[in-house]
């Protein structure tokens, strides 16, 4: 039995299909923060980028608010810093604050904000930590979070919306300010 089509009707069909084939969308959530620590005087003191891991939480947050599907994850509210160095992942340990840092739970600054990033749309969330608030030495992690920022207990796996590791380390000493500003790039085709 021979394979090879003489009448052309099956290269006919492999054309056609293929013309009229959908594109690809490789939707994706690209995080990054901005990490600035300024002393009592205003001065710099340190400044870092890193990048974040969205947890399984943060897709269903945006997946289930931007669809209207009832009952999604709560709002964004703030951030939590700790000093556990898990790697992040999209559920278990690494998909929530690991060792908080004491009174660390702080409300954004301001309501996120929305923009045109090229072709991306892109979500800023900035908070900032002021002089006598979160003291503490190492801090090596941040999540962005939903839970009530009156808790002052470590968020869990099912407030957490990101996480990201912070390296090297920060200091904020009693009289510093650190200021996170945590971005999303919602990435289409």
């Amino acid at each position: 039995m021979s394979t090879v089509d003489s009448t052309g009707v099956c290269d006919q069909i492999v054309t056609t299909v293929e013309s009229h084939r959908p594109a690809r969308d490789s939707a994706a959530i690209r995080g990054a923060l901005l990490i600035e620590l300024h002393g009592p005087d205003g001065a710099l003191k340190y400044r870092h980028k890193t990048s974040n891991l969205v947890t399984r939480v943060g897709d269903q947050f945006y997946g289930e608010r931007a669809t209207g599907v009832g009952s999604p994850p709560a709002q964004a509210t703030g951030m939590q810093l700790g000093t556990g160095t898990t790697t992040p992942s999209k559920t278990g340990a690494g998909a929530a604050i690991v060792t908080l840092v004491a009174a660390s739970l702080v409300a954004l600054t301001g309501t996120p904000a929305s923009s045109l990033s090229g072709s991306s749309r892109r979500i800023t969330f900035a908070v900032t930590w002021t002089a006598g608030v979160a003291t503490a030495n190492d801090i090596a992690e941040v999540v962005l979070t939903n839970q009530s920022t009156g808790t002052q207990t470590a968020a869990p796996e099912a407030a957490t919306i990101a996480r990201a590791l912070v390296s090297p380390t920060v200091n904020k000493a009693a009289g510093d300010s650190l200021t996170i500003t945590w971005q999303h790039d919602i990435l289409g085709a």
